[in-house]
């Protein structure tokens, strides 16, 4: 099969190296890719919301399967651009329709989604209007969850810990629009106490398989202090995710996110994300994605032991039941390292040095690289998150400890790791 794979990020890489790995891909196709993925496969220069030119690509490189990985195509329509256009529509598009993708692309739809099908959340109100955001505001219990509606990249949301700075994050959203159109609408919710943790749905639309669940590491310091970025590791799998809780996220959450989608006839044949908090041992969902995580990619695909490609051509056939799946028992911990600067702004275009030449299948150290870029033979820095850095051990102590140790011989000026990925769990 030729397969072509959407994005440029450390869950592209992770992605590009299990596809890689199966003997049904013939020829890989990373648009745009980074260094990492090169190692993979072919790197093209297409955006991935270039709808147009990814359908020419796939026509001329008769590309068998499309997989998306960041959300931006997926909301913008990549799914139904191919879907409707009789030139490629017998290719099948790894990701959910432009309707499915609003679970991520609008926070108003995946509560409005939540509240028709009984998925415990968060109560919430949502807002246009500042006035009547302010006034709301006025009469909520503190602290209160502010939500940009749309895509923020990650920033858009604030945890006001006062009314002053709810109403200011208001300001910033509905007012000053520093997020731009995704800000235009608010979603105000309760604030609630508990441990996070990502469970990962795969779906054909009909039927659905868990895969391993993860918990990242969203804050820059140590302890889980400083500003919140788009994640400096994760830990696969989640010590406090029993059966019996999983039996509850099963129970409550997927199965009626699943249904849900079936009976509104919203075509959804991909992954979906649940960002899920664990209150006095009850899940409820903060926010869906409509893609795999990053970086919890870097853990969950490494203990995959299937061949992706089958399982991806059972969820374009709709066969996801007649598969079975087979998961490393141990545990993955993945270390992020950082520009200097992040989540502020940071340099691009620094050396690195020690990288290994490739991510071998069955190592038990694997660096994936995330805002990486080849030139001139060398391999530089071209984002805040750079690398992932993830390693297998018995324990999440052994898993941490070999992840840490592999990045002191990786160096680019100014690297930034945090040493206490998984401190809760050891």
């Amino acid at each position: 099969m030729n397969i072509l794979l959407l994005g440029s990020g450390g869950r592209e890489h992770a992605l590009a190296w299990k596809l890689a790995q199966s003997p049904r891909c013939s020829r890989l196709y990373i648009a745009p890719g980074n260094a990492g993925t090169a190692t993979c496969g072919e790197n093209v220069p297409l955006e991935a919301t270039d709808a147009k030119g990814l359908k020419e690509f796939s026509v001329r490189q008769k590309i068998d399967m499309v997989v998306v990985g960041p959300e931006e195509p997926l909301v913008k329509g990549v799914y139904d651009a191919f879907k409707n256009d009789p030139s490629v529509q017998h290719i099948p598009v790894i990701g959910p329709s432009a309707e499915g993708a609003q679970l991520e692309g609008s926070k108003a739809f995946a509560k409005a989604f939540m509240q028709r099908h009984g998925i415990p959340t968060a109560a919430y109100k949502e807002f246009d209007d500042m006035a009547a955001a302010e006034a709301y505001i006025e009469n909520h219990p503190l602290p209160v969850v502010i939500k940009a509606d749309g895509l923020a990249a990650g920033k858009g949301v604030i945890i006001a810990q006062t009314k002053e700075e709810a109403k200011n994050a208001l300001a910033s959203m509905l007012v000053s629009a520093e997020f731009g159109a995704a800000g235009a609408r608010v979603v105000i919710e309760a604030f609630l106490e508990g441990i996070e943790l990502s469970v990962f749905v795969l779906t054909d639309g009909r039927s659905y398989r868990i895969l391993p669940e993860a918990k990242d590491y969203k804050r820059i310091g140590e302890g889980d202090t400083g500003p919140n970025t788009g994640g400096m590791g994760a830990v696969s799998p989640v010590p406090f995710a029993t059966p019996a809780f999983m039996k509850k996220v099963v129970e409550k959450v997927v199965e009626p996110t699943v249904n849900g989608l079936l009976a509104e006839k919203i075509d959804y044949k991909g992954f979906i994300f649940l960002g899920l908090i664990n209150v006095g041992g009850e899940p409820f969902v903060i926010e869906y994605n409509c893609r795999l995580g990053d970086p919890e990619t870097e853990v969950v695909l490494p203990r995959l032991r299937n061949d992706l490609v089958d399982l991806l051509e059972a969820v374009a056939g709709e066969r996801l039941d007649e598969v079975r799946l087979d998961i490393d028992p141990r545990t993955a911990v993945t270390t992020v390292a950082v520009s200097e600067g992040y989540p502020g702004a940071y340099p691009k275009g620094r050396p690195i040095d020690g990288l290994p030449l490739s991510t071998g299948s069955a190592a038990d150290v694997l660096v994936f690289q995330a805002g990486t870029t080849p030139r001139d033979g060398k391999v530089l820095t071209n984002g805040g998150r750079v690398l992932a850095v993830t390693a297998f051990g018995d324990t999440v102590t052994q898993a941490k400890t070999l992840s840490r140790e592999a990045l002191k011989n990786i160096r680019f000026e100014g690297m930034y790791f945090r040493k206490d990925i998984g401190y809760e769990f050891q």
